[in-house]
């Protein structure tokens, strides 16, 4: 193993940094909530795209973040500085997201036909989102993520890990209350939303939070990386040499791949699904919010579990729930199977990756902790999602000769996308065993 990790003693977390770690994972992940949901209900309402398309672009998101990680990441090592590629990433993460509030017009004025303006409103609708991954993964998924595990130790990063882990679900809640202000209900009955105001103001708050990491960051000073070039460096993570003397650290982003998967094969057609007239409707934000509620409070508590008994115990619990919580959602669609269900799933997803969070972090190598970042974005979040979403395609499309639980087809969701999430979440049970001998050896 080398000789030094990012789990080198740091001096506790200061009022400020606590806020700025809140603040950063909240408005960023309610910047990540707005793509992962109601993009993809965009591009089904303004321009008619099917799940295939939705699984396009989830999967081209997945490849602009990985590649945008590996390399700001490693540049901001280099230079050891995290601040102002936070900073000046989060205004720029802000501005693309304002773009959205104009592409349907963009589409229309430069297409002939009404059918030509929603192929290539589909079109641009996958382009500016691979922009807005870029500018957010500089930011957040990078050098924010890189923060944190610097100023960051073993004895509190399950605390930390349970607060960023649960700000997916607060945000998503945030978000989803927030667009009932922005719902409009057609002459036919049918919902949608009022995407350009939508789109413009929570734009303008994450422009906002650039400016004030800006002002108010105290940056992390990390360690220099070591000598070389800057390639050599951004690529180091994939090197034979890196898996070996950072055995234990691959091996759980390897148990992290599997999870992430797992969640990805439901979780870009989950809202879909809800929405659905015959699951919950439009209601489904009130069914939802209770559940939110829930699953975040476990999780933050539960990040103390995480530092109390390690990642080995800790992580046991959090993926039984998932895979129960799944199983209830494949079987059960009345209100109350489909509230059960989501909270016992999203407890286990937030508990699950809190744990990974933690262990991660604690198995980065010093002076490597950006370029790192690219390895961790790569299994577990672009794998999982050029993976994951297709696994979730495939069963809604082939649904219809099985009959279990919910059919689907190409526009449709299937309530068999969960079953296949369960199935995929089983198998992180057989890396443990690998973790635990390493972690002893």
């Amino acid at each position: 193993m080398p000789a030094e990790h990012a789990s080198l003693p740091r001096p506790g977390l200061t009022r400020k940094s606590w806020a700025l770690i809140i603040l950063l994972s909240f408005f960023g992940q309610v910047a990540w909530a707005l793509e992962n949901n109601f993009f993809n209900l965009f591009i089904q309402d303004a321009f008619g795209a099917s799940l295939s398309d939705v699984a396009l672009m989830v999967s081209a998101s997945a490849l602009t973040a990985t590649a945008t990680t590996l390399f700001a990441g490693a540049w901001s090592d280099r230079v050891g500085r995290r601040k102002a590629f936070i900073g000046v990433g989060t205004v720029l993460w802000g501005a693309s997201i304002i773009v959205f509030a104009y592409l349907q017009s963009i589409s229309s004025a430069l297409a002939g036909t009404a059918a030509a303006a929603m192929a290539f409103g589909v079109t641009l609708t996958i382009v500016f989102d691979c922009v807005m991954t870029f500018f957010g993964s500089l930011a957040n998924d990078s050098c924010f993520n890189a923060w944190v595990t610097d100023i960051t130790c073993e004895e509190n990063r399950g605390r930390v890990e349970g607060v960023n882990s649960a700000m997916p679900l607060l945000a998503m809640l945030a978000v989803f209350g927030g667009a009932l202000f922005f719902m409009i209900v057609r002459p036919d009955g049918t919902v949608t939303y009022d995407y350009p105001l939508f789109f413009t103001i929570v734009g303008v708050a994450v422009m906002a939070l650039g400016a004030g990491v800006l002002l108010f960051m105290d940056d992390s000073a990390p360690g220099r990386a070591p000598a070389g070039g800057y390639l050599a460096s951004a690529l180091y993570g994939f090197r034979p040499q890196a898996v070996r003397e950072n055995r234990m650290l691959y091996l759980v982003l390897l148990g992290y791949l599997v999870f992430a998967t797992a969640l990805q094969a439901f979780m870009p057609y989950y809202v879909l699904y809800l929405r659905l007239p015959y699951i919950l409707g439009e209601s489904y934000v009130f069914v939802m919010a209770p559940g939110i509620a829930i699953a975040a409070v476990f999780t933050i508590l539960y990040g103390k579990r995480v530092d109390a008994c390690g990642f080995r115990r800790a992580v046991v619990l959090p993926l039984l729930l998932f895979v129960a919580g799944c199983v209830v959602l494949t079987l059960l669609t009345g209100m109350a199977g489909v509230f059960a269900g989501s909270v016992l799933m999203l407890c286990g997803y937030l508990g699950a990756v809190a744990c990974f969070g933690a262990e991660v972090r604690n198995n980065t190598p010093a002076g490597r902790v950006g370029s790192f970042q690219g390895v961790r974005i790569f299994m577990a979040v672009l794998v999982p999602m050029l993976v994951g979403p297709w696994i979730g395609s495939a069963l809604s499309a082939g649904s219809g000769a099985l009959g279990l639980g919910v059919v689907g087809d190409g526009f449709t969701p299937s309530s068999l996308i969960f079953l296949g999430g369960a199935a995929v979440a089983l198998l992180t049970f057989a890396v443990l065993p690998f973790i635990k001998k390493s972690k002893m050896s």
